[in-house]
């Protein structure tokens, strides 16, 4: 639920603004928002301190502290020397990279130095070095002609000296300079600039035992910092200082009782919303929901204040469309077990929420394995084939093992069909079904979000228009209307009557013309859109059929691998097939099933996510230095 909001002003004495703060802050309420918000400016040494120990932060965040030894340093200077040795690593790997392309140059030359070639030149031997076609080499004359190197089969280097100045040469010879550094000191320079970057690698490991205090200050700057935008936020005029802000309305009475409380002479007043206003989002989820807070804290997304929360609906469709994507027992009972196995772990790094959807996802992809009778890629239909069972029928009638662990999974398994072409016919018509609920429930929710406003009658059209358009693609799909569980008469009585109350109650007006005009005109485009809404929902078969295939694929080949050599060889071809897989459920759900909540449904309720969150003022650390700016 949206949490209702009022828009506060309270105005104190300037002489006590410092003490107006700090009893704002301790109290928590208010979402405090800048008077004049041009003139509000961040303190610029504040922001560069902040944004300096939080890059530090995330540097040192890959980096294991080694050795033992801790150090002495302020955090501040800690955080400037991690991002100094950053930026100095980050120039040195690139000027090692440059040398080792000059090594590869250099290779003609072998390891001889320049200084070797000036020694010669001071005793008076210069030796030259041309490019020139091997059958050309005959021609040249020289006092001495060696052949060094080639450049292809048919171009060779040669190395010339000439003492008496009667050297001639083919035209086509071409000179080859001498380099202007030699491998010697170039792999000098290079073991120079390794040598360094091993002791800043050991310098960060020592550095990186400064994170828990850095993370501490990172958290103290970040309360300083909103202390100075709140007090750079309010007005001054004369002898007064005033802010303004956000405050949840059953809260919005328990501002006075602090200001009370603390001795403070202020004027507090509290008004109702206007139309102009853009208060921030505040959420209170019910318990079984907080889950998805997660997801939306991933996404970074909130509904607009004026939106509709749609959290209790995510909450549902986000796990269902998980499991339906995933669709392997065996891949829910991995992402239930590591939640389970490394719970404190998790919700230390990621949060209470995240750890519990993730545990909700693999719980309901479990049940939904079982109902489909998929495990890690293993069906009754695979069990059948390695019992040497030639059809279901026999090995449903066999009392091995194998024959009765695969007719269990046979009666738990109502979603399951032996014939490949009539199950993708089931899961086709299962994901259709789901998606026409979950658009229609889209489009009620409106409905009653807007009552009485008589529009509510076109939302309620666009729900019959959603299920007579499942119909027109029933019936493209399965052609027969004999599969289909209504007449076709029924589905143009549908798609007529949602028309009709989408034509004139879309945009109602007291002229009958000009209303059933914009009807038309405005539900076009949105009646091409319900098809390709529907028909969004067929990648929940695709995707969890593929995922399926590729598990199979591995498991196959696995097998493959294991009869002709030997399962040690199999084993890791299992586990990297399976993990791939797994990952790419991981893209999945994301990619479609956050997507057709995030748009396809969240489209036909009208919610934009436009919505920022409430940040109350408030003591966000226990021993906070503050610095009164």
């Amino acid at each position: 639920m949206i949490v209702k909001m009022h828009k506060a002003y309270i105005v104190a004495r300037k002489s006590e603004r410092e003490k107006l703060l700090d009893v704002l802050r301790e109290a928590g309420l208010i979402h405090i928002t800048p008077v004049a918000p041009d003139s509000v400016i961040h303190d610029a040494e504040l922001s560069e301190k902040i944004n300096a120990v939080s890059r530090a932060i995330q540097i040192l965040s890959n980096i294991i502290p080694t050795g033992g030894q801790k150090i002495d340093i302020e955090p501040i200077e800690a955080a400037k020397e991690v991002l100094e040795i950053q930026r100095r690593s980050a120039e040195l790997r690139n000027r090692l990279g440059i040398l080792h392309r000059q090594l590869d140059k250099l290779k003609m030359w072998g390891d001889v130095t320049i200084e070797q070639f000036k020694a010669l030149k001071e005793a008076g031997i210069e030796i030259l070095f041309f490019s020139i076609s091997k059958d050309k080499i005959a021609k040249i004359e020289a006092e001495c002609v060696e052949v060094v190197g080639e450049i292809s089969r048919s171009q060779k280097i040669v190395a010339i000296i000439s003492r008496n100045s009667q050297l001639k040469l083919p035209e086509e010879a071409k000179q080859i300079p001498l380099p202007q550094r030699d491998a010697p000191s170039i792999r000098k320079e290079a073991k120079e600039i390794d040598a360094k970057l091993r002791e800043d690698a050991e310098r960060l490991s020592q550095l990186a035992y400064m994170k828990p205090k850095l993370e501490q200050t990172l958290a103290e700057l970040q309360e300083q910092n909103e202390y100075v935008m709140a007090l750079k936020s309010g007005y001054e005029a004369d002898e007064l200082f005033a802010v303004q802000g956000w405050v949840p309305a059953k809260q919005s009475s328990q501002i006075e009782l602090h200001l009370s409380e603390a001795n403070i002479d202020a004027a507090v007043t509290i008004s109702e919303l206007t139309e102009d206003d853009n208060p921030p989002t505040l959420i209170e989820y019910p318990r079984w929901v907080k889950p998805i807070a997660g997801l939306f804290e991933i996404l970074g997304t909130l509904p607009g204040y004026r939106e509709i929360d749609l959290s209790a609906f995510f909450m549902i469709a986000i796990p269902l469309f998980a499991a339906m994507l995933i669709g392997d027992a065996g891949y829910g009972l991995i992402f239930t077990a590591i939640p389970l196995m490394f719970y404190r772990k998790l919700v230390a790094a990621a949060g209470k929420e995240k750890t519990h959807l993730l545990l909700i996802v693999g719980i309901t992809t479990i049940v939904w394995g079982i109902l489909s009778a998929n495990f890690f890629g293993i069906t009754p239909a695979t069990l059948a084939n390695i019992g040497g069972y030639k059809t279901i029928e026999q090995m449903q009638a066999g009392n091995a093992a194998i024959a009765k662990i695969g007719t269990a999974m046979i009666k738990a398994a109502p979603l399951w069909n032996a014939n490949d072409e009539q199950l993708r016919t089931l899961l086709i018509k299962l994901s259709l079904l789901v998606g026409c609920i979950h658009l229609s429930l889209a489009r009620i929710i409106k409905a009653i979000a807007i009552m009485p406003d008589i529009r509510s009658l076109a939302e309620i059209g666009w729900a019959v228009f959603l299920w007579a358009m499942l119909g027109i693609i029933w019936l493209l799909f399965f052609g027969s209307t004999e599969t289909m569980p209504v007449s076709t008469k029924t589905i143009i009585n549908g798609l007529i009557a949602g028309g009709i109350l989408i034509v004139l109650f879309t945009a109602p007006n007291k002229n009958p013309v000009k209303m059933i005009a914009m009807g038309i005109a405005s539900s076009l485009l949105p009646a091409l859109g319900a098809f390709s809404d529907t028909m969004s929902y067929i990648r929940l078969m695709a995707v969890g059929l593929a995922t399926y295939y590729i598990a199979s694929a591995f498991n196959g080949l696995g097998v493959t691998i294991a009869h002709s050599a030997t399962w040690i060889l199999a084993i890791p071809i299992l586990i990297f097939g399976h993990g791939l897989n797994m990952g790419l459920t991981v893209v999945a759900i994301f990619a479609h099933g956050v997507r057709l909540n995030m748009l396809e449904f969240s489209n036909n309720v009208g919610v934009q996510w436009s919505g920022y969150p409430f940040k109350a003022f408030r003591r966000l650390t226990s021993n906070m230095r503050r610095t009164n700016k």
